[in-house]
């Protein structure tokens, strides 16, 4: 019974080698990337994406897009290069498991905004009821486009590709979107809409985003941050 036991417990550990020593080059390799996205994926600078939590599937198709250049990134295409596709399989499988963190509610800052210095207590009080207000519409739009789209201008309701809670789908390589930093989302839709991110003219995103304007932009990537 005990070299049953012996035999079953080193077929276990045998069995599991192969996801432990993948887990640790994939470590590895994501040392390298840490200045812009965190040690487990989580950027703290909001123009770079953060990845934890990311579809491996997804992670290795960006990847290999900037490599073979369908994807243009002055700095990620020169890291990219450099990856074999065990490589890429490696630090997509780290990324795919960790946990991303949550965002805090995102602040409302309007161009023509007086310091609040120069503001009594009653301009303060207006000002800061003001930046609610439009924050509150951000989000109840956010919402509504992520849930319902909008059918008559053809804007396709993101929850479609991208889940309920953002969680993407991994089998179609959709991407999770959930908790990711704003800044970044608007980007990336802003470079779909003018088509800086789209290598064919029937792109998914390049067709949905380019009938948004951009508040809505703004708007769907304020609800995707603070989705859990």
């Amino acid at each position: 019974m005990n070299k049953k036991i012996v035999m079953a417990s080193m077929v276990a550990l045998l069995a599991g080698q192969p996801a432990f020593v993948q887990a640790e080059k994939g470590k590895e390799l994501a040392a390298s990337c840490a200045g812009c996205h965190g040690e487990t994926g989580n950027s703290v600078m909001s123009a770079f994406p953060k990845l934890a939590g990311q579809h491996a599937t997804y992670i290795k198709q960006q990847l290999l897009a900037f490599k073979l250049g369908a994807r243009n990134a002055p700095m990620m295409a020169p890291l990219a290069m450099g990856l074999s596709e065990q490589a890429m399989d490696d630090v997509a499988d780290f990324y795919s498991k960790q946990k991303i963190d949550n965002n805090d509610m995102p602040i409302i800052e309007f161009e023509d905004e007086e310091d609040e210095d120069d503001l009594d207590d009653e301009g303060k009080a207006e000002l800061a009821a003001k930046k609610q207000t439009e924050l509150d519409d951000l989000m109840a739009l956010g919402s509504d486009l992520y849930r319902n789209g909008d059918l008559e201008r053809e804007v396709s309701a993101c929850i479609a590709c991208h889940g309920p809670y953002g969680e993407g789908n991994r089998p179609a390589a959709f991407p999770a979107l959930r908790s990711q930093h704003a800044d970044y989302l608007i980007k990336s839709l802003t470079d779909f809409k003018t088509g800086s991110r789209a290598d064919n003219p029937d792109n998914m995103m390049h067709m949905i985003a380019r009938k948004m304007t951009d508040r809505e932009i703004k708007a769907v990537a304020y609800h995707i941050s603070i989705m859990k």
